[in-house]
C-alpha cells in the first residue's frame, strides 16, 4: 500500500502548510456534498439499472466452482538522467496469485522481461520504453498456462503507447528502436489473441485501477461529474455485478495517423477489435470498490467463462487490506521498485568501469553522475 511519512510537512515552508490546511475545509465541503448526492440518488440509481437489464447479482451466473488458477501482469520502466548519457531500463512481471487448494503451483517464483541499456539523449526515450514494456507485459499475458490472466491496465493503452513510441522511432536510440521494432510484430499477435479470448480455458482480463470513463454515468444516468467506477462503488452490494457496457472508443486522441505505415494495419485490426470489447463492473465483497472489468466479447457472452472470472476475483480478493486482486497488488509493488533499484545499478555500472579506467577518474565519476530517475507503469 502507501507509504505515508511520518514527517510529511518537514521540508515545507510553515506558511504554506499553514494556508494549505485552511483549505481542507473547503475539500471536505466539497467532497461531502458530491458523496451525498450519490447516496441520496442511490435508490434512483439502482432502480434505473435493474430497469435497464445492467444490475445483476453473480449468483444469477454462478456454476459449480472450478478453483480458477491466476496470474497477474504489470510492468515498469525507468530512465536515469546522467551527465553524458542516460540508463534505460523496464521490465514485465508475471505473478501467480492466491493457489486454490485443489490445484498445484505453476510458477514457484515470478517470471520476467527485462531490458537495460546505455542510450544517448533523447526526449523520445521514455516513449519508446513504455512502448517495450507494454509488448513484454503482453507476451508474459498470452504464455501464462493459467486459467484467468490479469493485466494492469487498459486494454487500449498498448495502441496509445505503441502508436506514440512508433512515431518518434527516428529521434530515439538506434538500440532501443531496434528492441521495439523486433517486438512489435509478436505484439500484433498477441493483442488479438487477448482481444478475440477464442481459447474456453483462459480468460484474460483488464483491470485499470485510475479510470476516467463514463460510458455508464454521463450517457444513462446523466451524472456526467462522476465516472464509472467511483460511482458504482456506492451503488453496488457485495457480490453484484454491472454489465455488459459496450465499450466507447474513440480513435482521436491516438494520433492514429501519424503511425508508420508499416503498422497501419495493426491500428485498423486493433481498433475492430477494440470496439467488441465488454465492460463488466463487479463488486466481490464490501471491502472492495467496484472492480472495473474489460473483456472480449466471447468471454461477456458466456455466463460459464463469466462465473469463471468472477469466482477467481473473489478467491485473490479475499484480504481486507488489498483493495485489488492479490496477483496484481504483488505485481504492481515489485514493479514500482525497479525506480528505486536503478540508482544502485548505475553504481555498480561505476565500479566496473572504475576498476578498468586508465584515464583521469573524476571525468568518468562526473559522467556517471545522476540528476533524476524518470519512471512510470
Amino acid at each position: 500500500m502507501f507509504e505515508v511519512s511520518e514527517e510529511p510537512f518537514l521540508d515545507l515552508p510553515e506558511a504554506l502548510v499553514e494556508e494549505l490546511l485552511s483549505k481542507c475545509g473547503g475539500v471536505s465541503a466539497g467532497l461531502f456534498a458530491s458523496f451525498k448526492r450519490i447516496d441520496d440518488e442511490r435508490s434512483q440509481i439502482r432502480g434505473t439499472l435493474f430497469d435497464t437489464g445492467l444490475l445483476h447479482k453473480g449468483s444469477e451466473i454462478s456454476s459449480m466452482p472450478v478453483n480458477p488458477t491466476c496470474c497477474g501482469v504489470d510492468g515498469a520502466y525507468a530512465v536515469e538522467r546522467l551527465i553524458s548519457t542516460d540508463i534505460a531500463a523496464t521490465a514485465a512481471l508475471a505473478i501467480e496469485g492466491l493457489t486454490p487448494p485443489s490445484e498445484k503451483r505453476y510458477w514457484p517464483k515470478p517470471h520476467h522481461l527485462c531490458e537495460m541499456l546505455a542510450v544517448p539523449h533523447y526526449d523520445s526515450t521514455a516513449n519508446v520504453l513504455r512502448a517495450v514494456m507494454m509488448c513484454m507485459e503482453l507476451e508474459l499475458a498470452v504464455t501464462a498456462p493459467h486459467d484467468v490472466v490479469m493485466i494492469d491496465g487498459s486494454l487500449t493503452t498498448p495502441l496509445i503507447y505503441i502508436n506514440q513510441a512508433l512515431s518518434q522511432l527516428d529521434e530515439s536510440s538506434e538500440e532501443l528502436a531496434g528492441i521495439l521494432n523486433s517486438r512489435v510484430e509478436n505484439t500484433v499477435n498477441d493483442v488479438i489473441t487477448i482481444i478475440e479470448s477464442k481459447r474456453s480455458d483462459k480468460i484474460f482480463v483488464a483491470l485499470p485501477k485510475y479510470t476516467t470513463k463514463k460510458e455508464l454515468s454521463s450517457k444513462m444516468l446523466e451524472l456526467g461529474d462522476y465516472e464509472d467506477r467511483g460511482l458504482l462503488s456506492f451503488i453496488l452490494e457485495s457480490g453484484e455485478y454491472v454489465g455488459p457496457i459496450e465499450k466507447g472508443v474513440t480513435s482521436a486522441p491516438w494520433n492514429v495517423e501519424r503511425i508508420s505505415p508499416k503498422y497501419e494495419g495493426f491500428v485498423n485490426n486493433y481498433l475492430d477489435k477494440i470496439r467488441n470489447l465488454q465492460i463488466f463492473y463487479y463488486r466481490p465483497y464490501e471491502h472492495i470498490p467496484a472492480l472495473r472489468l474489460e473483456v472480449a466479447h466471447s468471454i461477456a457472452k458466456n455466463p460459464q467463462r463469466l462465473s469463471v472470472l468472477f469466482e477467481a476475483i473473489r478467491i485473490q480478493c479475499g484480504a481486507p487490506s488489498i483493495f485489488e486482486p492479490y496477483p496484481l497488488y504483488l505485481a504492481d509493488r515489485m514493479a514500482k521498485h525497479l525506480r528505486m533499484a536503478l540508482p544502485a545499478l548505475r553504481r555498480t555500472a561505476t565500479q566496473d568501469i572504475a576498476e578498468s579506467w586508465e584515464y583521469k577518474l573524476g571525468n568518468a565519476f562526473l559522467a556517471m553522475h545522476g540528476y533524476r530517475t524518470d519512471w512510470g507503469k
